[in-house]
């Protein structure tokens, strides 16, 4: 997780409402990793996700005095990256997406779901071969999943958000973000099944 602070001081966004520029520039300092790692994930593209994030913080700039609760920026902001990241798509712009080794939870996040592989013991060249294949493979599984589960997917599992504040950027309800991320976890399961993909057939003793 990305060194920002948990709440954002009110005190310099208030100053960027006022139009402080040198505000602004700290508060953009200060999520710029943060936002463009969400899009990158959305998108697995460097270039998109920069320009993602670039018209994210544009979006900011134009509009934060709009934002009528400064405890709520974090909020807000997640939510005109989610937009920006949909209009994104809906232009047709051809997406590279997650590698195996970025979209697999966690294993110290207890909500890990039990698709979780893992690939021990490998030396370097079958590492290399074995990502490479998986990555294939799982980037197509991924091309599978509908919207609103692959954009829970990475709120949550990457972004860190709670369910609370998913739900607030997504404007549906915490068990819908629940729901969705319960079927993304239950859909990849099976198609990473169907390709034969189980901890069994990538796991290795020595």
């Amino acid at each position: 997780m990305y060194a920002v602070q948990k709440e954002t001081s009110l005190d310099l966004i208030e100053l960027a409402q006022s139009g402080d520029g040198h505000a602004q520039g700290q508060l953009v300092k200060l999520w710029y990793p943060r936002i463009y790692n969400y899009a990158y994930k959305y998108f697995g593209d460097g270039d998109l996700a920069k320009e993602a994030a670039q018209q994210t913080f544009i979006a900011m700039h134009g509009n934060i005095q709009k934002l009528k609760d400064c405890s709520k920026f974090k909020w807000w902001i997640y939510t005109i990256v989610a937009n920006t990241c949909r209009q994104e798509s809906r232009r047709g712009k051809r997406h590279k997406w997650l590698s195996f080794d970025q979209l697999l939870p966690k294993k110290e996040d207890e909500n890990s779901p039990a698709w979780e592989i893992s690939t021990p013991h490998l030396s370097n060249p079958e590492k290399t071969y074995m990502q490479t294949e998986l990555g294939a493979i799982l980037k197509k599984c991924i091309k599978k999943l509908n919207y609103d589960q692959r954009e829970v997917l990475i709120m949550k599992e990457y972004e860190g958000l709670k369910f609370r504040e998913i739900a607030e950027i997504l404007k549906v309800s915490e068990n819908t973000v629940k729901s969705r991320l319960y079927y993304a976890f239950a859909q990849m399961k099976k198609l990473l099944e169907k390709e034969n993909i189980t901890e069994k057939t990538v796991s290795y003793e020595d």
